[in-house]
């Protein structure tokens, strides 16, 4: 058995919550829910239009019109066993909304009903997660960190160099398929974007501007949540995919992303966050000093959550909610958390709490949530609805990641 450093070893330790957490199945007016039916007319409907207001901003309700065309298609990818093609995906009518591309990796072998499918959004594009020299490279803003990036552009330097990200193979010899699309299609990740589909899918109301904008307009969370369900929309309308087996899957920031989709969408059969931490699957909530609070997160990404959560910089502690209230909306369908021990940023022990406090909603509900009494061990998958596992290492996603998702998905999507 491999051991833990230090700071894993530290990430075990729940520590003391710095208030009281609401109570998923009590109304705002502390109205005690006891019925499915409560549950499913009254608080869940709350709990969304809470989430809208004071964090996310709304998730966009405007009409799409899905046009797709295919840019190429690949049907001996992985050794045979695959179908790769790439898709652009115009989501409006309008001839001058840029459109989204998807990269879809779909095993040969698939049942008459199609395959499950893992959906999500990448960091880096399409392009480099494949050597293939015909996966579009994007022209828009891209993270300058990144391989081959020069001046926030992606350039050919970068093609291929993101394979253990989204191993299409693996997952494609697993015998499920991959929608996945760069996450800068939807929505550019930083505190000036306006773009690319901002105007289009949650455009300003006429008159605001500046200061005068509302406080829970949609945030770039929710509006790559959306595009997930773009995504999901797509999925539906090709024989490829089983539509009653989608899964959302997301890293990090798009970690929460695939959360709030989730939540929001219920067509999405199995939720993937992976090292989603603050303003996702861990607590707001929390007296953890090596943990990401409400405040950091919300000077360091503003643009993350509505100007209506920064209100609880100083005092989480008046939300009313928490992030076990936004697991809860998931109910009854799977959820798996998974972190590693060094990336206690993402406060690894503070997602277990959110788990162990979501599980009285799937218990209403019929079903079992969180079955640990406490954290799995290190390495080991606690596949109950309710999942956690977590892994020696630090804040990424790789091919070990995937091996565990996939046992995961083995269990709930076949």
């Amino acid at each position: 058995m491999r051991t833990l450093s230090l700071l894993g070893v530290l990430a075990m330790t729940i520590p003391a919550p710095s208030a009281d957490f609401p109570d998923p199945l009590a109304m705002k007016d502390g109205t005690k829910v006891t019925t499915k039916a409560d549950w499913e007319t009254k608080r869940k409907p709350e709990l969304k239009r809470l989430f809208q207001q004071e964090m996310y901003g709304y998730l966009p309700q405007t009409d799409v019109k899905l046009t797709p065309k295919v840019l190429f298609e690949d049907a001996k990818a992985f050794g045979g066993k695959g179908t790769l093609r790439e898709v652009e995906l115009s989501l409006f009518a309008q001839k001058e909304c840029p459109p989204i591309r998807l990269l879809i990796a779909v095993p040969n072998d698939r049942p008459k009903a199609g395959s499950p499918v893992f959906v999500g959004l990448n960091f880096t594009g399409n392009h480099t997660l494949t050597d293939d020299e015909r996966v579009h490279i994007p022209t828009g803003w891209m993270y300058p960190r990144d391989v081959g990036v020069k001046d926030n552009k992606a350039t050919a330097a970068g093609r291929g160099k993101h394979t253990g990200v989204w191993p299409l193979a693996d997952i494609v010899n697993a015998g499920y398929a991959v929608v996945t699309c760069y996450n800068g299609d939807i929505h550019e990740d930083h505190k000036d974007a306006s773009g690319p589909l901002m105007p289009w899918a949650a455009p300003v109301p006429p008159g605001a501007a500046g200061s005068k904008l509302p406080d829970d307009l949609t945030a770039t969370v929710m509006l790559w949540a959306w595009g997930v369900h773009r995504m999901v929309d797509f999925v539906h309308t090709d024989k490829a995919f089983d539509p009653k087996r989608v899964a959302v899957i997301g890293h990090s920031r798009l970690g929460k992303a695939a959360l709030v989709a989730g939540a929001f969408d219920e067509r999405i059969a199995v939720v993937f966050p992976h090292q989603a931490g603050c303003g996702g699957t861990g607590p707001s909530r929390h007296a953890d000093p090596k943990a990401e609070g409400v405040k950091r997160i919300n000077t360091a990404f503003p643009h993350w959550f509505c100007t209506n959560f920064k209100k609880y910089n100083d005092d989480p502690a008046a939300l009313p909610f928490d992030q076990h209230c936004l697991l809860a909306l998931c109910a009854p369908r799977p959820v798996l958390y998974t972190n590693a021990t060094d990336d206690v940023w993402a406060n690894p022990s503070g997602q277990f709490d959110m788990m162990k406090r979501a599980t009285p909603v799937y218990e209403l509900l019929g079903v079992k949530g969180v079955e640990a009494d406490k954290m799995p061990d290190t390495g080991k998958l606690a596949d109950s609805r309710l999942g956690y596992w977590i892994r020696v290492g630090k804040h990424e996603m790789n091919r070990d990641d995937w091996k565990t998702f996939l046992a995961f998905a083995d269990k709930w999507m076949k």
